[in-house]
């Protein structure tokens, strides 16, 4: 078979008894990663207003599906770009370091708008999800990343929309030939382009939003018969060789069933490019061992793989100098100076800092370069150097793994301290409890809609028996 009908039957043959036990529990962990981060984004990441008022007026505002953290029911192509874009709205979503993508926050979304249509279970739904992951990150890695970067895409969105195809596509109950089709619809859709880095737009946020909403109409589009193009992976103009210069398409299905990228994703601790988490870990560690005072620090020197450094180090002017919260997410110098001054990085650092100028002129003070340590340990992982300078001494350190990576994972106490810090300020702690219960054990879900519900505001009682499976 060709590599698209390979990447099609694993998706419509995969089954939730198939996956390991590790696997489930994996996703279900990601499940409550990312609804915590939606709750959040809904109510503060500034481009929501703009995107809810766009999708109210496009008509997409009413209907059967959820957007979590909003008290409306939306259309499933509402909830699905809605959902999507809120989900990378905080950069605080999960990743998978050789693929250099966000897994979650395009796959997820479309599933559930998926399983909300057709009124799929739990099993299902983390079926749906893997082979979404499954696929998203595998192209990726065929792809090459760092080169699919250089053309300019950003592969989240790209990638991600046949991830989303794939998800959605299980749970509209395609056949394989089905998946190939959806594939083939999805090819004409995937995009992102990383120009949004020259100012800090806000459309990273929505690729990821719209590729979501692609995977969703693709699946639905081959579900009613529409024709989309063969050989969509590997064919002449096809995404691998339009995407890349020099894609191996072999990585695509290479262990395919038998080793699964799910499991090395990883889950953020602070909400900004994954490439400076190395950077802030090794700062933490620094300043806690040689109590180092953010007023002593006369130099800092980041050092990164060269794939990073063009995302949060290049050009150094501007990344010394954050106007927007974007550009605070992708700079590694405004990301290395909150942390010096706080121990760490929150979300609701940005507000607190972008406009702070002590934090500012610390800015000045840090520098990145391309350090070969790092550049060999990628893109199996995103390592970091830091180096201090101050009048006590220079101090130095290497994090090659970061905290939140397979290798390096959080408990499941820090899991649930990110989904109660994103979710308190508005979801009572009864509901947030609810919710996070009926997430971690999603496997056993008779209705996803039902379960979605606790993350709107005020459910009613009803609702809430039936999310807890006591009705």
């Amino acid at each position: 078979m060709t590599i698209t009908r390979t990447l099609a039957a694993f998706v419509h043959d995969l089954t939730y008894d198939q996956l390991p036990p590790e696997v489930r529990e994996r996703v279900a962990a990601l499940i409550l990663d990312l609804a915590g981060i939606t709750v959040r984004a809904r109510h503060e990441a500034e481009s929501t207003p703009a995107m809810v008022a766009a999708v109210a007026r496009l008509g997409l505002a009413r209907g059967p599906c959820t957007v979590i953290g909003d008290a409306a029911g939306y259309s499933p192509a509402g909830a699905a770009m809605l959902n999507g874009t809120l989900a990378h709205s905080l950069d605080f979503d999960d990743t998978h370091a050789p693929g250099s993508l966000h897994p979650s926050a395009p796959i997820v979304p479309a599933a559930f708008a998926a399983a909300e249509m057709t009124g799929a279970d739990g099993k299902a739904a983390i079926a749906a999800i893997v082979a979404g992951y499954e696929v998203q990150i595998r192209l990726s890695l065929a792809l090459d990343p760092a080169a699919h970067y250089d053309r300019g895409f950003h592969p989240t969105a790209t990638c991600g929309a046949f991830g989303a195809a794939a998800a959605a596509g299980r749970l509209l109950g395609l056949d394989a030939e089905g998946h190939a089709n959806a594939f083939g619809i999805v090819l004409s859709m995937a995009a992102g382009s990383m120009q949004y880095l020259v100012n800090g737009a806000w459309t990273k946020r929505s690729h990821v939003g719209h590729a979501a909403l692609c995977g969703l109409t693709a699946a639905t589009l081959a579900s009613e018969g529409y024709q989309g193009a063969a050989d969509a992976v590997e064919g002449k103009w096809g995404f691998l060789h339009a995407y890349a210069p020099a894609a191996d398409s072999a990585k695509v299905v290479d262990g395919l069933g038998q080793r699964w990228e799910t499991l090395k994703i990883a889950v953020k601790p602070y909400p900004s490019c994954r490439y400076s988490h190395a950077a802030i870990d090794g700062i933490r560690a620094l300043t806690r061992a040689h109590g180092i005072q953010a007023e002593e620090v006369e130099a800092v020197t980041v050092g990164l793989p060269e794939a990073g450094w063009k995302i949060i180090g290049d050009p150094e002017p501007a990344k010394q100098s954050p106007a927007s919260v974007v550009d605070g997410q992708f700079s590694m110098a405004f990301c290395a100076a909150v942390a010096l001054r706080t121990g760490g990085l929150v979300w609701d650092d940005y507000a607190r800092h972008l406009g702070d100028p002590d934090t500012l002129a610390l800015c000045k003070r840090v520098r990145t370069r391309v350090d070969p340590r790092a550049q060999a340990d990628f893109p199996a992982e995103m390592s970091a150097s830091v180096q201090m300078k101050t009048a006590r001494g220079a101090f130095e350190t290497y994090v090659r793994v970061p905290k939140g990576e397979p290798a390096n994972f959080l408990s499941a106490a820090e899991l649930r301290a990110k989904f109660d810090g994103l979710t308190g300020p508005y979801l009572p702690r009864e509901r947030a409890e609810a919710l996070a219960r009926g997430l971690l054990a999603l496997g056993e879900a008779r209705d996803i809609g039902a379960l979605l519900k606790l993350a709107r505001p005020e459910p009613r009682a009803a609702e809430l028996r039936v999310a807890a499976g006591e009705d």
